[in-house]
């Protein structure tokens, strides 16, 4: 569906573009490189070439805010038990066939922007609702590259941390200036394979691999990884091993690693669900590889969920599901058993958020400013 572009408080000037000799814009923000003629969106659906410009079309406006465990992005090592107000807008500048969020992600409808709220007034709606941090999560933050980055300086006004859950699509020198504003990240390492990536999500592996290797050697930002796994797709035994080979490699054993499962959903309905036996063996092929925190997720193993130390085996956070149930570490991330250190953030001790979703709606603070 074609969605005109025309000028409001939502429309803003972008920086990642430059114009064409056939007089089309193209958009350097992320590997896509959409080039544009008047009027046109990017695949993406919220950048589009407006007055010869690329024009961000969604700033201040999103499909809808939620307080979440801080283990539901997944993050196992930031601030555990801790709660975080998610959010995401409209769009997506990957195709993924198999995306659990594609209600939201590859949505064509401002019907499903209904919430808005200035940076500002997120800020302020983390610290009421006593939240560690603010996600930007459901779909990429890459794409509102200008609203994420107002809302982390915002943020960071008031002593909130900032989150980005991504695919890892984005070009070095946005990547470089998203990331400076960004305290943790979840980058989802969909498979190991360019075929995956081309065939099933339309995009490419090596940006997401020097994503993760530019977070790694580069910034300070806590990240982890997560692989949603797909029968007959992405879960053989040599694909993980290539995979977590270059993880340890490339990023070292202490990043941790979510190997989550699938449902049929969008337009891929013809697979099954993800046995548990496929996560817990890509568990115990990461682990062999060296790896030190390696999980499971979207199935309830309390094993598979629970962070241990590499260095004893003592239990230092349990988990079942998004609940801690045991607590094994100092209050400077310390094994109490061994004194080994476990990487991670976790100043102040466990959170007691546990598995609650609190839905809230941004215009009620709007309205107390």
């Amino acid at each position: 569906m074609d969605v005109p572009i025309t000028r409001d408080a939502s429309v803003v000037a972008t920086r990642y573009w430059h114009r064409l000799e056939d007089g089309r814009v193209q958009c350097d923000l992320c590997p896509r490189y959409c080039r544009l003629r008047e009027g046109q969106r990017g695949l993406c659906f919220v950048r589009g070439c407006l007055d010869g410009e690329v024009v961000l079309t969604t700033y201040g406006r999103s499909s809808g805010f939620c307080v979440d465990p801080i283990e539901k992005k997944p993050l196992n090592h930031f601030f555990p038990g801790t709660p975080v107000l998610s959010f995401g807008t409209a769009g997506c500048n990957l195709a993924c066939r198999f995306c659990q969020n594609w209600d939201i992600s590859k949505s064509r409808h401002f019907d499903t922007l209904a919430d808005q709220a200035a940076p500002e007034t997120i800020a302020r709606a983390a610290c009421e609702l006593g939240c560690r941090s603010v996600a930007f999560t459901y779909n990429d933050p890459v794409i509102f590259h200008e609203y994420a980055i107002d809302v982390a300086r915002a943020c960071h006004e008031v002593d909130i941390q900032t989150v980005a859950v991504t695919a890892g699509e984005v070009c070095a020198e946005p990547r470089e200036e998203f990331y400076r504003h960004m305290d943790a990240a979840n980058v989802d390492l969909k498979a190991f394979t360019e075929v995956f990536y081309r065939e099933i999500c339309g995009s490419h592996l090596q940006p997401v691999l020097d994503t993760l290797v530019y977070l790694r050697h580069e910034t300070d930002v806590w990240f982890e990884i997560t692989t949603l796994l797909i029968p007959g797709e992405n879960d053989s035994s040599e694909e993980l091993d290539a995979m977590t080979r270059w993880v340890v490699d490339k990023l070292g054993p202490e990043v941790p690693m979510h190997f989550t499962a699938f449902h049929p959903d969008w337009k891929m309905m013809d697979r099954p669900p993800t046995p548990s036996q496929t996560l817990s063996g890509a568990r115990r092929i990461a682990m062999g590889n060296g790896l030190r925190y390696v999980y499971t997720g979207n199935v309830h193993d309390h094993e598979g969920g629970s962070t241990y130390c590499h260095e004893c085996g003592e239990r230092l956070i349990g988990r079942d599901w998004y609940v801690l149930n045991d607590w094994r570490l100092t209050e400077d991330g310390e094994c109490r058993a061994c004194g080994t250190p476990c990487p991670g953030r976790f100043s102040g001790g466990p959170g007691d958020w546990g598995a609650r979703r609190l839905p809230v709606r941004l215009s009620e603070f709007e309205k107390r400013q």
